[in-house]
Order: C-alpha cells, then sequence, then structure tokens
C-alpha cells in the first residue's frame, strides 16, 4: 500500500527507508517489537530470550484473548527454513507446558494454571523486513505460523503488515497438516466452516449477512478464525468476534468504550472472557435480520476506536 503525506491539497510520496540504516541489528526490531506488543498485537510480553534446552526464544508472549501462547522470531535476512524452525519452537512449548507457565508467573507476577490455557492455540509470528516467495508459498491458512513484514519511511513512520496465506480464500480446502511431534497431536487451526458446521440454516444465514457487512467496512479487516470464535481484525486487534454459541445461537463480542446502545441491548461479557482489556468486553445475541443494521451502529464505533 502506498502512503502519501498530505500537504494542503496535494499529496506527497513518503520515502521508504533501507531496513538496516535503522535496524541494523536484529535486536533493535526486538526491542520496538516487545515494548510494543499490547499497542501492535493485543498480546501480553512475557520474556524476552528465553531458553529450553539449547533453543534461545526471541519473545514469549500470552494471548490473553485466545488464553494461548505465542512465540516470536525476528529474522533480518530470508535464507532461513519457516517450517522446520516454527515445528521446532511449537513442540519446545508444548514439551515444556510447566517451564512455560513458571516462567509466565515469575514474568507476569500472575497465577496461571495449565487447565486455563488452550494450548492448541500456541502460534508462531515471524517478524522481517522481507520474506522471499518459497517462504510466503510455504504459508497456509492450516498452519499455526505468521508472517510479518516491517517497513520504516521518513519521518518515523513504520508499518507491520501481515502476509496473508495463499489460497486463504479457498478455506474449504482444508488440507492435512505437516507438524510433527507433539504439535501434530495438540495444535489445531480452524476455519469458517469449522464453525458453520455447527449452525442451523437460519444462523448460517445471520452470520454470512453480518459477515458481508463487517468486511465491507475496511478492505483491511481480516478475518481469523480461532477454537470459539471467528474475529474480524484491525491492526491486529479484534473489532467484533462472531460466536456460533449453540446450532440456533449466534453472538457477537466486542469492547466499545460508551457506545451508543440506546436500547441498552448489549449485556456484560462473562468475566472469564474478558482478557485484560481495559475495556469491558460487551455481547450482542444476534436472532434476526432487522438486529443487523442496530448492530452494525455499534461495531462501526469499534472500528473506528481501532482504525486510529
Amino acid at each position: 500500500m502506498a502512503i502519501f503525506r498530505i500537504s494542503g491539497t496535494k499529496l506527497g510520496g513518503v520515502k521508504e527507508l533501507r531496513f538496516e540504516s535503522y535496524f541494523d541489528k536484529e535486536k533493535k526490531l526486538q526491542n520496538l517489537t516487545e515494548t510494543n506488543l499490547d499497542t501492535l498485537f493485543g498480546l501480553e510480553f512475557v520474556s524476552t530470550e528465553f531458553n529450553l534446552e539449547t533453543f534461545w526464544l526471541d519473545t514469549l508472549a500470552f494471548n490473553p484473548v485466545t488464553k494461548s501462547f505465542v512465540i516470536i522470531e525476528y529474522k533480518k535476512v530470508e535464507n532461513f527454513t519457516l517450517m522446520d524452525q516454527g515445528q521446532t519452537y511449537l513442540n519446545l512449548i508444548l514439551d515444556h507446558k510447566a517451564d512455560i507457565l513458571l516462567e509466565y508467573m515469575e514474568k507476569t507476577g500472575k497465577t496461571l494454571k495449565k487447565n486455563d490455557v488452550d494450548w492448541s492455540q500456541t502460534r508462531v509470528m515471524f517478524i522481517g523486513p522481507k520474506f522471499n516467495t518459497y517462504q510466503k508459498r510455504a504459508l497456509s491458512p492450516n498452519l499455526p505460523f505468521e508472517l510479518w513484514e516491517v517497513a520504516i519511511y521518513e519521518g518515523g513512520l513504520i508499518e507491520y503488515d501481515e502476509i496473508t496465506p495463499v489460497g486463504a480464500e479457498r478455506r474449504a480446502e482444508k488440507k492435512p497438516s505437516i507438524l510433527t511431534g507433539t504439535a501434530a497431536k495438540e495444535i489445531k487451526t480452524y476455519t469458517l466452516e469449522d464453525h458453520l458446521t455447527k449452525a442451523t440454516e437460519e444462523i448460517k444465514d445471520l452470520f454470512q449477512k453480518t459477515r458481508e457487512q463487517i468486511l465491507l467496512l475496511d478492505p483491511q479487516i481480516k478475518e481469523k478464525a480461532v477454537s470459539w470464535y471467528i474475529g474480524y481484525q484491525l491492526k491486529g486487534y479484534n473489532i467484533v468476534t462472531l460466536q456460533i454459541y449453540s446450532a440456533d445461537k449466534l453472538m457477537l463480542n466486542l469492547s466499545v468504550e460508551h457506545p451508543f446502545d440506546p436500547e441498552k441491548r448489549l449485556k456484560p461479557a462473562p468475566k472469564s472472557w474478558q482478557g485484560w482489556s481495559k475495556i469491558p468486553l460487551s455481547r450482542f445475541e444476534l436472532r434476526r435480520e432487522e438486529d443487523i443494521p442496530y448492530i452494525m451502529k455499534i461495531i462501526k464505533q469499534s472500528y473506528e476506536f481501532r482504525k486510529k
């Protein structure tokens, strides 16, 4: 996406700088990202350079929404094997759950039990200036890996851009995972279809009509399915999640500070869903098509907040 600077009625180009001119060492990118994990991805920082066996994980983070751990690796070069490294780190986390929990509690001062974590949603993120064609082609919707490219621009501007997996639009064609070891047994990925199979035809129709309205808000909104909801994200944050609560019940969950809700139809979400956001999570049961315009006004408030 081209970035411009407004000058009166004119647009001026913003020069992209050489990545190495700002991040001459991977550690600089790591420090900046770790300091802003919440702002960038809605993640909680746990530890840096965390050692397991003979491996050092660049960043260990926790996703308070999915209740799962995230490993982040930073790369300045293109010649690394994405799949091998990603699978190794996933297996390390799953084979050392007690060590991970201990590290979390020691570094954050919070209590976290083994059963409080959804280990099946453990993910690996790779962040760097550029990924080659082979790495991008290896990325798949049914693998628990993410690629984020970072670009630096004059004027102190920085962009984190997530690479969309090739074939993401064909999520129905769910292929067997190539994961090995413990990860092959425990890690799970989900698609839109996994959730829709649980719903009645009426709920499927209601879901699709709501989904279409949400995606029309902004082409940059990303749709991500996890274990218990489908999230619609902007800049790494969910603006709203759609949850097929049961075959005949569709719930929407979102965080809006002072929502315009004249009919008082938003209800507080269960405490266990709240994560650690300062803005309370609310939910809305969508029962009929006539409710969509009402809830979309509230979703737009969430979208405008995340767009800032």
